[in-house]
């Protein structure tokens, strides 16, 4: 094998690629930009699409109530919410978000709470719905109160301390540090885009590697050099490999930079007031580790995407065959994210999911390094058997030249 005749087709196709502009844009902008504006840039818009919710002054309905006018005029008064007149049909009224919330006072509830009487006070929402749910949570906030103030009332009137419904406070502490808060947040996501990356930077320039050269007449041309198909393949694969690669570390790179610059804007423009802290880290080691997972497996689709673009007469025939891998990385590489589905040795061995699970662990700070060996051989070995079969499909007559 002559690494020099390998290294003068991977200048030759590299020089031509990067003159493309479709493979620049795959390789380059697309990762420069894409992670900037799903981090920071939905990121802004997501947290003060919350807090306009938040804001809001929402319109509810009192349903009943009218024995037990002191709680209504208690209601009417309440800050933060604006109450509408009662309607029959205020279910539909709520779904179609004409009003937020309503709440239903059962009857006699005046009389009822005086006398000591168990009750019960109905909610109603659109549940999921942002500012239903906050206007939802004003009214429970409400009677919540209400029912806390009667409670300290009647032990005062009887002289008994606060105590003896509440012995004791419950709080909770966070021990875990803060790589493994943002990695419980963010670490199935973040490989999932890696790994998403890493296929779409490689499917331009494997296509217009070998469909591209069969549509513009130019393969017959690159068979007749002094060089053999061995070592054509593998100059074209490690083109095709160094644009998977290129996007993958642009992108983690990308993502790097836009969480550490995401975090402090989207602290600034957070609802403190509801007490909401950003914990969104990732450090040297864990981007260069899932680097290294990855790594296998851009070999994999490298190799993969060229050999499949291969059969193709055409760029646009090529894109057909190519669009249903995706749906095959993507679905593994969603299920990583699925909450449940932890690492196994079972999985180990499944190819995108094996390494979105372990890179979704080592994001939070944990390293199972049996598991981590297990992945990184299993994928070296599927990368090496997709180079073979490039390699061989490149040997047949009948799919360079199919018509």
């Amino acid at each position: 094998m002559s690494l020099r005749n390998i290294g003068i087709v991977y200048r030759k196709e590299l020089i031509d690629s990067l003159r493309d502009r479709r493979t620049v844009i795959s390789m380059i902008v697309v990762p420069l930009v894409l992670m900037p504006l799903l981090t920071i840039g939905l990121g802004v818009v997501l947290v003060r699409q919350v807090r306009q919710a938040r804001e809001e002054v929402p319109n509810v309905m009192i349903l009943g109530g009218g024995d037990s006018p002191k709680v209504r005029a208690e209601l009417e008064k309440l800050e933060g919410v604006q109450i509408v007149p009662q309607k029959p049909d205020y279910a539909e009224e709520i779904s179609g978000k004409q009003i937020r919330a309503a709440v239903e006072i059962p009857a006699g509830f005046d009389a009822k709470l005086a006398a000591g009487e168990p009750m019960s006070v109905k909610i109603y929402m659109y549940e999921g719905e942002l500012k239903s749910g906050f206007g939802a949570e004003r009214l429970q906030n409400f009677f919540r109160d209400l029912r806390d103030r009667t409670i300290r009332e009647r032990l005062e009137a009887r002289r008994l301390p606060e105590s003896m419904i509440r012995p004791f406070d419950i709080t909770q502490h966070n021990v875990a540090p803060p790589e493994k808060v943002s990695g419980a947040l963010l670490g199935g996501l973040v490989p999932y885009f890696v790994i998403l990356l890493c296929l779409t930077g490689a499917m331009y320039p494997a296509m217009d590697l070998t469909a591209g050269e069969k549509e513009r007449g130019t393969i017959e041309t690159i068979l007749c050099s002094p060089v053999s198909r061995t070592h054509l393949v593998l100059g074209k694969f490690l083109m095709v490999l160094t644009a998977s690669v290129a996007t993958a570390v642009l992108s983690i790179l990308s993502m790097t930079v836009s969480f550490g610059v995401g975090k402090k804007m989207l602290q600034d423009v957070a609802d403190r007031a509801a007490g909401q802290v950003l914990q969104i880290t990732m450090t040297g080691k864990a981007v260069l580790s899932v680097f290294v997972m990855v790594l296998p497996l851009a070999v994999l689709f490298s190799a993969a995407l060229l050999a499949i673009a291969l059969f193709a007469k055409s760029f646009k025939e090529a894109q057909s065959y190519i669009s249903p891998l995706m749906i095959v990385v993507i679905l593994p590489a969603v299920a990583a994210v699925l909450p449940g589905v932890e690492l196994n040795t079972t999985l180990a061995l499944l190819p995108v999911l094996n390494t979105s699970l372990v890179s979704k662990e080592i994001m939070t700070g944990t390293y199972h390094w049996k598991y981590i060996a297990l992945i990184f051989m299993s994928s070296c070995i599927y990368a090496a058997a997709a180079i073979a079969i490039a390699v061989k499909l490149f040997q047949r007559e009948d799919v360079l030249f199919r018509t």
